[in-house]
């Protein structure tokens, strides 16, 4: 267990170094094609002229700006991280991250529109802080939680353990 901490704490550093804080070139791609990736997705469900460019209009005085912050990225390295970490095969860790990133940026998307409407019923700002703090964060704890001990459960390594 000692290990695993110590493991994974080395991988969130050098996973959020080289693909989230703003130290590279590969970092700033990686953030504006996983933001472009978001806002794609987004727009087949937003009203017509209600995303514009990174900007999602609630009504003509507030806007959420979907940004590097907003873009999923950040569950995913967590999620990564425990994979790269935890013991299991090269294969299945490969298998698990892929599943792992289109679940978060999917998921990513519906939490963006679950802010989107619940701050559209006040028409400001009164939903956003537990609609996007709580409630979205939950949601991705949730599914970061979900996926990571299905991934363990279905890790060779951790079976023959077992048996």
């Amino acid at each position: 267990m000692k290990r695993f901490i110590a493991l994974y704490f080395l991988y969130l550093l050098i996973l959020f170094t080289l693909f989230y804080a703003d130290t590279s070139l590969l970092s700033k791609l990686v953030n504006e094609e996983q933001t472009k990736l978001t806002v794609f997705f987004l727009k087949m469900f937003l009203a017509p002229g209600q995303l514009q460019g990174i900007d999602i209009w609630i009504n003509p005085h507030y806007k959420i700006i979907i940004n590097q912050a907003c873009n999923g990225l950040v569950p995913i390295l967590f999620l990564f991280a425990s994979i790269f970490a935890y013991p299991s095969t090269l294969l299945h860790k490969i298998y698990w991250m892929m599943i792992g990133y289109t679940v978060f940026t999917l998921v990513n998307v519906f939490r963006i529109l679950l802010v989107v409407y619940f701050v559209e019923q006040k028409a400001g700002r009164e939903n956003f802080y537990w609609s996007h703090d709580l409630m979205g964060n939950l949601l991705l704890m949730a599914v970061g939680l979900g996926l990571f001990i299905t991934f363990i459960k279905t890790s060779s390594l951790s079976l023959s353990k077992r048996a």
